[in-house]
């Protein structure tokens, strides 16, 4: 029965909230719950949010930046002083020395002031310096650049979806098969239930007839262990169960304690090849990805283009902050064309690995599409395979049936011994598990198929 417990169980078993659920939960209102509720579902949605913030920020580029620029200073350096008058628009002649200058009468006086310093230039008093400026800066062509990052961060949010979907396909698949390993329990347990009864029955029978000298005592051994070992079997499935509801609490992100079981077995899905390949979600990862290598190599050949960008400010400088600022008030408006003519080859080889990144993805696209085509054979020969062996396992059941209850018949009559009968009895119930276990593998398998072909999201 160990094949039955679900190894992952006893890492998650502490995940699940305090949240319950009261109501016996049926698998459609779990898969209800497990969207809304999932923790990996919940991250993997605002990885969706994060990428949705990224696509807006590359379409933002588009429209260019405004800033403010508010700069504050104090000097006395003279390059700086000169240059704070002058952009406030208050220089005048004193600042270049005319209070020292006098009108030379001699070519002696005029040669001499040729070489004077002035000192009202060279050593000025300390100045403060506000100056508050708007510049806006706004990118005309970028040789499709933008336009190819836009795309591929709107591909990358489709890519990050694609990955959600591909984890809700997952969980849903985790619950599914956990709800019809619950169901798998419950039924073997239930049969082990009428085979434990069967044998109390004929644990009865042997002592009556020890009793009465028809049996030994070994025969009455021999049934009591084999009681223990169904009882065995029962309790290693009552523990199985209890982990199982551990695990689906932790899926739902709530404390399930009832769950309503299938009552029947997973119908074979009528998808076709060529519906998974449509829908698949590999594939459109894969094809995803395609394009925004597709998208990559337009952004590479953005280099054989000139850059074209314009700008315009708007500024006013005093030494108060904003001090007659609509008297000193300045603009500048352009334009700056940038076309990079040679760098040593590195933006054509940038191109060219593009290219082969695109032409690998292509690669990758026609595996993804190729594995998925052997997944999905692989899977349905499976299932027919089962098929199959569930057919001959329910005819194998009957007659172990018709065996044990002619054995028990003939021990009454002392034509075989207790040994014989348990025999028999212990095939009954290794039919009954393989059987259960059959049909267990082959729901396993559907649930498989229909992941493949996003089932839930068609």
């Amino acid at each position: 029965m160990k094949i039955i417990a679900l190894p992952l169980l006893f890492t998650l078993i502490l995940s699940a909230s305090d949240i319950s659920v009261s109501n016996s939960l049926t698998l459609d209102e779990a898969i209800n719950i497990l969207k809304n509720e999932n923790l990996e579902i919940k991250a993997a949605q605002l990885d969706i949010k994060a990428a949705k913030a990224d696509a807006d920020a590359a379409t933002g580029n588009n429209w260019g930046k405004l800033d403010l620029i508010q700069d504050v200073a104090r000097s006395n350096d003279a390059g700086n002083v000169f240059g704070f008058k002058l952009t406030s628009r208050e220089a005048n002649f004193g600042d270049f020395g005319f209070s020292e200058f006098s009108i030379p009468t001699t070519p002696a006086q005029g040669a001499a002031l040729l070489v004077t310093e002035p000192k009202d230039l060279n050593y000025p008093d300390d100045r403060n310096f506000f100056q508050t400026k708007l510049k806006y800066e706004v990118p005309l062509f970028t040789g499709f650049m933008l336009r190819g990052y836009e795309n591929i961060m709107n591909s990358m949010t489709k890519m990050k979806t694609l990955e959600k979907e591909k984890i809700v396909n997952e969980k849903i698949y985790q619950i599914k098969k956990s709800f019809y390993d619950m169901a798998l329990l419950q039924d073997s347990t239930k049969n082990l239930r009428t085979i434990l009864n069967n044998i109390r029955t004929l644990e009865t029978m042997t002592q009556n007839m020890i009793d009465v000298g028809y049996a030994k005592k070994i025969d009455l051994l021999e049934v009591q262990a084999k009681r223990g070992n169904v009882e065995r079997l029962i309790n290693q499935m009552r523990f199985n169960q209890k982990l199982l509801y551990h695990y689906i609490s932790f899926l739902l992100n709530h404390k399930v304690t009832q769950i309503t079981v299938p009552t029947h077995n997973a119908p074979m899905p009528l998808y076709t090849n060529e519906d998974i390949l449509a829908s698949n979600l590999d594939v459109q990862r894969a094809s995803t990805g395609l394009a925004i290598t597709k998208e990559m190599v337009g952004v590479s050949e953005a280099s054989n283009y000139p850059m074209v960008g314009a700008f315009a400010e708007l500024s006013t400088a005093d030494d108060s902050f904003l001090g007659d600022a609509n008297d000193h008030k300045a603009y500048t408006i352009g334009a700056r064309l940038t076309w990079n003519l040679f760098n040593g080859g590195i933006d054509s080889a940038k191109i060219e690995k593009s290219k082969i990144e695109n032409l690998k993805t292509q690669t990758q696209v026609q595996l993804a599409r190729e594995g998925i085509s052997l997944q999905v054979n692989k899977i349905k020969t499976e299932i027919q395979t089962l098929d199959m062996e569930i057919k001959s396992l329910k005819n194998e059941l009957l007659l172990a049936n018709a065996i044990y209850e002619n054995y028990e018949g003939r021990y009454r009559e002392k034509l075989s011994s207790m040994s014989d009968v348990i025999i028999k009895q212990s095939e009954q119930i290794q039919k009954i598990l393989q059987l259960q276990m059959a049909h267990n593998k082959r729901n396993e398998r559907i649930f498989a198929l229909e992941k493949l072909a996003n089932g839930e999201n068609r």
